[in-house]
């Protein structure tokens, strides 16, 4: 919906008071579908600008009640990157819509003026737009029309989206046109080409084509005709800009690449992850902040001159009493012939207040063609003598009873059919009340006092802090029955990486798809505590935070590494099976010889001997000693040696003069230290 310059023919409305509140001014541009005035709110006495839309979509009921939908559902956004949505309604022919008047200009006038941007420039304009974006999409809304026109810079150098829900609401009526409803050929994304379907992603789509056009000065399809330039985005990406204007940043080519990829499940989720990655950039190039100029000859600069100057004159101030007399009654009368001359029969409607007269005659309203009487004719009237006036009062009065009792019955009656109706129709539904800046404590509470429940879904998100409220599920302002419940969706944060290694690989990759990451393959890796063929790491490690949909590598495990059996000869047992399971090898038999060497208990050695190179989880044995230390029994009673050398599985044989157990020992064979079989039997010589 792209405007541009008025002409005379746009002049027939000015002076008009649509809903005897918003007077229109002066033109400002006109556009496929609509027209945008200066205007003035009588009512609260401000400035605001009214988009009229062509008179052939009011006569159509399915617009009429798109159109107040979409004006609603937008006028519940607030955000500094919006054109506020003040009012809307249907005067006669005439569909309108009040938002907030935007001094300054559209972007597709400032890039005529001064042609492509530096980057700097073009990510100030592109990130408050991408902000309002993002407010619209937590809320559910699509703008569908994003292109220069519809992106207003203000003197003070402020970025707002404007004509947000009036593609979709034209979309949606049954009344024809030659312009594009459903969007502009240059930015539409592939599905809306194919499909006619559209999301948040078309929008980011359209906003890559947008940041494309401003870093060259031109869109990346051109043709023709609006078919065959849509259709081109079918079949072929759009290029880097870089390609087309040397110089531009590498990072801004993929940004732009990304946002316009082909397949909306390979763009930008929303405008939330766009305008995140835009301020990734920035901070990686260190972009200056800018200040974004309005366009110095904008149409709406023009329009201000115009009215100043007087340059476009109003048909009627509906605030001033007109009387219909004299010269009045000419003013009056011209721009009805003007507007019969431009545009055919058109009625002019003239306010005006009452005037007392002698004879009872007064005319409050004169509309739709009437005529101000001649002046013989109240000449005729002002004399009762020579015409006698019906009691115009009293037969009004009758009338209006009459009609207020018929009222009163129809009222009565629609009221009926209209609660039934609303009842077996809509009213067991309740619209999902809008969230928006309120925390999870006030959101939940706002859903319940709306007869809902409530459930909160945790949500990841690389730009929202955790427990940030990002809006519910389904979204705001759709219906649902009574007693139904609504997702609060709360943010997560950015994920990180779970603590998951060994097991089961699908329950890993079930674990990261859960938390939006992308399970790859990241090799192979020897391990000593995951079997072969487990995960045995994951690339980043636990507890790294990456962005939505970051990909995470899993490290498969080629078990053990080999390893040469050690020397464990001298140790005990426990000590070389402790040894052993360091390296992942598995004890599975111990066998006992006699080694004079090694005390009874101890290693001896293993099979396959020590040195030998063997597998991760292999088995061995362990040889163990049986030899006995002899301990000195050298001035020890007969009774006492005897019975410790018995204890440890040895013979003794005694020679002494006296047989009696207190003799003492005077020595030994085999003698103290020495290391002997079990059973062998040792010589003890004892006194007296």
């Amino acid at each position: 919906m792209g405007y541009s310059r008025v002409g005379p023919g746009d002049q027939r409305l000015i002076g008009m008071l649509l809903d005897r509140r918003y007077r229109v001014d002066a033109p400002i541009a006109r556009g496929g579908m609509s027209m945008v005035y200066r205007g003035v709110d009588t009512r609260l006495d401000r400035p605001v600008a009214i988009k009229v839309m062509d008179p052939k979509f009011a006569h159509d009921p399915q617009f009429v009640a798109r159109f107040e939908f979409e004006a609603r559902a937008v006028a519940r956004l607030s955000h500094p990157g919006l054109v506020a949505v003040y009012d809307q309604g249907v005067d006669g022919e005439h569909a309108f819509l009040v938002m907030e008047l935007v001094a300054g200009g559209t972007l597709r006038e400032l890039l005529r003026e001064r042609g492509p941007m530096p980057p700097h420039a073009a990510a100030a304009v592109t990130g408050p737009v991408l902000d309002g974006l993002a407010v619209a999409h937590r809320a559910g809304l699509v703008h569908r029309d994003i292109k220069p026109e519809n992106i207003l810079i203000s003197d003070s150098g402020e970025v707002k989206i404007a004509d947000f829900g009036l593609v979709r609401a034209v979309a949606g009526s049954n009344a024809t046109s030659s312009s594009v409803i459903l969007g502009t050929a240059a930015y539409l994304s592939p599905e809306q080409v194919t499909s006619g379907n559209s999301d948040a992603r078309s929008d980011v789509y359209a906003t890559g084509v947008l940041l494309f056009e401003m870093l060259t000065g031109q869109t990346p399809f051109t043709g023709d005709t609006s078919l065959s330039i849509a259709y081109q985005r079918i079949n072929a990406d759009v290029p880097a800009p870089g390609t087309v204007v040397p110089g531009v940043p590498e990072e801004f080519d993929r940004l732009v690449l990304d946002a316009t990829a082909r397949d909306p499940d390979d763009r930008f989720t929303n405008a939330a992850e766009m305008s995140a990655a835009l301020r990734a950039v920035c901070g990686q190039l260190q972009l200056p902040a800018y200040r974004v100029p309005a366009p110095r000859r904008s149409a709406q600069h023009l329009s201000a001159a115009m009215q100043v100057a007087g340059a476009v004159s109003p048909r009627l101030d509906a605030a001033a009493p007109t009387e219909v007399n004299g010269s009045a009654a000419a003013t009056t009368a011209v721009p009805a012939q003007r507007g019969a001359a431009n545009t055919g029969l058109q009625h002019t409607k003239v306010v005006t207040t009452a005037t007392p007269r002698d004879d009872g005659y007064h005319d409050a309203v004169s509309e739709q063609g009437s005529q101000p009487p001649t002046t013989a004719t109240r000449q005729q009237r002002r004399d009762s003598a020579q015409y006698e006036f019906p009691d115009f009062a009293a037969e009004r009065r009758k009338s209006r009873r009459t009609m207020l009792v018929w009222l009163t019955v129809i009222l009565a009656l629609a009221v009926a059919v209209g609660v039934g109706g609303w009842w077996m129709g809509s009213g067991r539904y309740v619209a999902v009340p809008a969230v928006d800046g309120l925390n999870r404590a006030a959101a939940t509470s706002t859903i319940q006092s709306a007869g809902l429940e409530t459930q909160i879904r945790g949500t990841y998100d690389n730009a929202a802090p955790a427990d940030a409220l990002l809006g519910t599920e389904p979204a705001a302002g759709s219906r649902v029955a009574r007693g139904g419940t609504v997702a609060l969706k709360v943010s997560l944060g950015r994920p990180t990486v779970p603590d998951l290694i060994g097991g089961d690989r699908s329950r890993i990759e079930q674990a990261l798809r859960e938390r939006t990451f992308v399970p790859a393959e990241g090799g192979e890796a020897f391990s000593t505590k995951v079997p072969s063929g487990g995960v045995a790491a994951l690339d980043p490690g636990p507890g790294t935070a990456l962005d939505v949909g970051s990909q995470v590598r899993l490290v498969r495990s080629k078990g053990s590494p080999p390893v040469h059996l050690p020397d464990l000869r001298g140790k005990s047992a426990d000590e070389a099976r402790a040894a052993l399971d360091g390296l992942g090898i598995t004890v599975t038999d111990t066998r006992e010889v006699f080694d004079a060497g090694v005390d009874a208990g101890d290693v001896v050695g293993t099979d396959p001997a020590s040195g030998t190179e063997v597998g991760a989880g292999s088995a061995v044995t362990l040889t163990v000693s049986t030899a006995v230390k002899v301990p000195s029994m050298l001035g020890r009673t007969v009774g006492s040696a005897r019975d410790e050398l018995t204890q440890l599985g040895l013979k003794v044989k005694i020679r002494q003069v006296t047989e009696t157990d207190r003799s003492l020992v005077i020595s030994q064979k085999p003698g103290p230290g020495e290391r002997v079989k079990p059973g062998t039997t040792v010589n003890l010589v004892a006194l007296p």
